[in-house]
């Protein structure tokens, strides 16, 4: 999901090249002794000033070892796919996506084994068993409201369809990006069944603008007032509340008279299969998990550390830990997710007309 941090397809941050074009062109190589190597990641860790967490990881990690980092931005869904596409040739490092996009590339062969340094702190939910991804940053779903025009939050499903939100109200397209299929997973949840997570879809299709390839696009909208209500993550918009102040952070609730709830959505990583810079990408691996460096992920990033042992008391610390008091946190079942994930896609759109 990100300073303002932006889901945006395709950006750019300091020192990084994006275009698919432009990573040969700045020198990307496969050389493996090349001093750099390059990230695949789902947006919302970077600032757009430049202040974000990868911001910081990528100028400190170039300093402390001479390695630069490459960065390319885009859509959980999209990062994967990009990764297949380039399977004979592969071009990316390190992969960083949401579930359960991690899990995909998984399945599809295109991560190597490689348990950092640290991993051993990490929960076991929130990596995996045979070492081919780990979370660095844990997070959570969510959605946003402009606390301006609409200051108390919708409280259910139901309340999101008030034909008030008609047309002031968007979510991100589930399997392209990770915030947008995490809307999907908690439907499936909270409605308890396919069909019923669907006939709720077509009923906000009534209300809905359209699709959006990028989380990250609807938090300026929503705190500009053009949309009323979007999807997001605690992450993301937590982070950008200081330039996008307009903007509110809530979690529906199953029905009337339940309390609110999420899911866990941390940002995953793995090393690509194949990587061209594999020594490097194991010890950027390493870097992300070390303590220094999760201690800085609520400080700076806006997040929540992936270390169990890391216990961060910095202002944002505590106002995410408030945020989330009294919020009941579920655990999909992401072996189900992954392996049903194209049905329930196929099912989304014949709901929605997508």
């Amino acid at each position: 999901m990100r300073h303002r941090l932006r889901r945006a397809p395709l950006a750019a941050c300091a020192a990084a090249l994006v275009l698919p074009a432009a990573l040969t062109a700045c020198g990307t190589s496969a050389d493996p002794n090349a001093k750099e190597l390059t990230v695949y990641s789902a947006d919302g860790l970077r600032g757009e000033k430049g202040d974000g967490f990868y911001d910081k990881v990528f100028k400190d990690f170039e300093k402390q070892t001479g390695i630069k980092v490459n960065y390319v931005e885009s859509g959980s869904g999209a990062a994967v796919q990009r990764l297949a596409r380039e399977r004979s040739h592969t071009q990316a490092d390190v992969v960083v996506t949401l579930p359960p996009f991690i899990q995909q590339a998984d399945g599809k062969g295109l991560l190597a084994t490689y348990r950092p340094k640290g991993s051993d702190r990490v929960a076991a939910g929130d990596k995996d068993p045979a070492g081919r991804w780990t979370a660095v940053v844990n997070n959570y779903f969510c959605f946003i409201h402009n606390t301006k025009e609409l200051p108390k939050p919708p409280k259910t499903w139901q309340d999101l369809l008030d034909p008030k939100l008609k047309g002031k109200l968007q979510y991100s397209t589930p399997g392209v990006a990770g915030d947008g299929t995490a809307v999907l997973v908690k439907a499936l949840h909270d409605f308890g069944s396919t069909d019923a997570a669907m006939k709720y879809f077509a009923k906000l299709q009534e209300n809905n603008v359209g699709p959006s390839s990028s989380t990250g696009q609807l938090a300026p909208k929503t705190d500009k007032g053009e949309l009323l209500v979007a999807n997001g993550d605690v992450q993301m918009n937590y982070a950008n509340t200081r330039s996008m102040p307009h903007q509110g952070i809530f979690f529906p609730a199953a029905k009337p008279g339940a309390k609110p709830s999420t899911f866990a959505l941390p940002y995953a990583a793995g090393l690509v299969k194949n990587a061209p810079h594999t020594a490097n990408a194991k010890k950027f691996l390493d870097y992300l998990l070390s303590e220094p460096v999760q201690r800085e992920v609520s400080a700076v990033g806006g997040g929540f550390a992936a270390r169990q042992d890391v216990k961060a008391t910095d202002a944002r610390a505590e106002e995410l830990a408030a945020l989330m008091k009294g919020v009941d946190v579920f655990e999909p079942d992401w072996k189900d997710i992954d392996k049903n994930l194209p049905g329930y896609l196929d099912a989304w759109r014949k709901a929605t007309g997508s």
